[in-house]
């Protein structure tokens, strides 16, 4: 499970747009690549609301999501 969180949060992270699978779990998702640094914010916290994410998990992702936009 805790594998699998990781692929999810690096897929997210990582993926810039278009349909892409993530590997080992065949999770896919779709992104429009329209999003807003608020609105990808606030996506990340409801993970971490809802237990996907531990607060760590959460603070490194919130750091890269930050760095990513402020390039």
């Amino acid at each position: 499970m805790k594998k699998s969180i990781y692929a999810v949060l690096a897929c997210l992270l990582l993926t810039s747009g278009a349909l892409v699978g993530c590997g080992g779990g065949g999770a896919t998702f779709q992104s429009t690549g329209n999003k807003t640094l608020g609105q990808e914010l606030q996506d990340l916290d409801a993970s971490y609301q809802k237990g996907i994410l531990t607060q760590d998990q959460y603070e490194t992702a919130k750091k890269k999501l930050i760095k990513k936009y402020t390039k």
